[in-house]
């Protein structure tokens, strides 16, 4: 039966969740070996990733009948920036920020005041966002190693769903087998793009101002004429227009890759905001640091301000389309930027100008237009099945993350024990240049606290030290505290069935010893505040 989407469109009656299509079709979640059907035993994970593709387009194609037709399956845009902390918007309370048209989404949306980035780098994040696991399930704990995955992706469970996929700009997930980057500018076949069909991408680069690209099956390379991210932007605006006409709904993912290091490549017009400007710095950047943070980050909300200007483009594009109502629009970073705060630099750190990311996710059709805060932390392998339930689309097997669209849409009460895994399963960049070792831990609305592979590392109380320049882990007084969240780490261990070993032997069995990102030499770096220091063994 062909599915008149189009005709879902124009109808305006009371609201239906596709996940009931699957229910009363006697679908259930799909979880690895479990019954998709009643009596119907799955076979090994990839017999479990054909069924729900079989079983998605089976239930979607009952749904009009079932359900009367009555509302259309929203459009997904994922807005997604490469090295945005959390803290850098003005609606976050940074006087440095020009960001009026992301401040004007905002108050129109749902805000997720503690998103968080659990493995705070590039490759991870994206692994985790594709499949709804953690690194050490999805197998990308470090970058540039391919992701191959062995459940439903993302965009295959949109596709299959009906969806048309479209992904524009870095991609960051096809690999570099050498360890040495080799493939970072290579053509991306097919077979590799995990369920998206319009494509124009690149594995990776940061050369904004002659950024590569690869279209559709054309292994000849191409380059996007000026500034990448409004050139991404601008066809993106392309495709919504196109799309939004269209009898089918869509899912487009728009990858931007600053604000992330060169800081000093945007455009003339926005780089010329902040040459004067007096740039103010957080309280936890160390007075020997401070001249090289102000010219950092003069560049850095320069990158900020244009990509602004292209989140409002997409917005108005959305609006053109007449589809805005219909559609859920996400604001968000893979992770964040420490630019020397605690006199640190990039990411892949347990601060929070490290792992905490904004996330902000407009509905109107079935959210309004009033925007709201939720603190429960959300993490990333959560954003897959957050979107799959608010599109009323089941959730496949083998996901790991937790589906937050009932919290969304006030069906569920919040719960302020919630916490957000943090992990490093191997040092490597960033990590082994200041001396951390592996660690995992938790983000909680309130707390922070991390255990490095050699034992208890940082405990903060980031409503009473928000900047995190007061280390209360081992502090008598806090015991219980500390106690009690050791606790809750240790179970969320034994969930992800996470042995917590030491990174040399993850990088072994993954066959990763030769990366040339986990050799880096390793120094030594302490707390400007005097409260932790490295915690690699040397």
């Amino acid at each position: 039966m062909k599915i008149d989407f189009q005709g879902w469109r124009r109808r305006k009656s009371k609201q239906f969740a596709l996940a009931d299509v699957f229910r009363r079709s006697g679908y259930t979640r799909l979880a690895g070996y479990e019954n998709v059907n009643d009596g119907e035993r799955l076979g090994p994970m990839r017999s479990n990733r054909r069924t729900f593709l079989r079983t998605a387009a089976g239930a979607m194609a009952a749904a009009p009948a079932m359900l009367g037709a009555t509302a259309p399956p929203p459009n997904v845009v994922f807005v997604l920036v490469d090295q945005w902390r959390a803290q850098a918007t003005g609606y976050a309370g940074d006087p440095n920020a020009r960001t009026a048209a992301i401040d004007r989404l905002a108050a129109e949306s749902i805000n997720f005041q503690n998103a968080v980035s659990g493995l705070p780098v590039c490759c991870p994040y994206r692994g985790s966002l594709m499949t709804g696991q953690y690194p050490l399930t999805h197998g990308v704990f470090i970058n540039d190693v391919e992701l191959q995955p062995r459940t439903v992706t993302l965009a295959e469970a949109f596709a299959k769903a009906g969806y048309r996929t479209g992904y524009i700009g870095k991609w960051h997930l096809h690999g570099s087998p050498d360890g040495n980057y080799g493939r970072r500018e290579a053509y991306i076949p097919s077979d590799k793009r995990l369920g998206f069909d319009y494509w124009k991408a690149c594995e990776c680069t940061h050369s904004y101002n002659r950024s590569v690209y690869f279209e559709g099956d054309d292994p000849a390379p191409r380059y996007w004429p000026g500034y990448d991210a409004i050139a991404q932007t601008e066809d993106a605006c392309r495709f919504i227009e196109r799309e939004g006409k269209s009898r089918r709904p869509f899912f487009l993912v728009l990858s931007l890759g600053p604000p992330h290091t060169p800081y000093d490549t945007a455009p003339e017009r926005y780089r010329a905001l902040y040459e004067s400007r007096e740039i103010g710095l957080r309280p936890n950047v160390p007075e020997d640091r401070r001249e090289v943070a102000i010219k950092n980050l003069r560049g850095y909300y320069a990158h900020i301000a244009a990509l602004d200007d292209c989140l409002a483009q997409v917005t108005a594009a959305l609006q053109r389309s007449a589809a805005a109502a219909d559609t859920i629009l996400v604001f968000t970073s893979d992770h964040g930027d420490m630019l020397d705060c605690q006199g640190l630099t990039a990411k892949i750190h347990p601060w929070d100008e490290s792992v905490r990311v904004p996330f902000l996710l407009r509905y109107p059709r079935r959210l309004g237009s009033k925007g709201r805060v939720i603190r429960r932390p959300l993490n990333t392998p959560d954003i897959m099945p957050t979107l799959l339930g608010l599109a009323g689309i089941a959730i496949p097997g083998g996901v790991q993350g937790e589906d937050h669209s009932g919290l969304i849409a006030g069906a569920r009460p919040a719960d302020p024990d919630a916490a957000a895994f943090l992990n490093l399963p191997a040092p490597f960049t960033q990590a082994r240049r200041w001396g951390f070792a592996a660690y995992r831990g938790l983000r909680t609305e309130r707390h922070t606290y991390v255990r490095s592979i050699h034992g208890p590392w940082l405990l903060y109380d980031n409503e009473t030290d928000p900047y995190q320049m007061r280390n209360l882990c081992g502090k008598s007084e806090h015991k219980q505290l500390q106690a009690r969240l050791d606790r809750a780490l240790e179970a969320r261990l034994r969930r992800y069935k996470d042995d917590f070993l030491p990174g040399a032997e993850y990088l072994r069995r993954a066959g990763l010893e030769h990366y040339r990102e986990v050799n880096i030499p390793v120094g030594h770096h302490r707390s400007p505040w005097g409260d932790w220091e490295a915690t690699i063994k040397q």
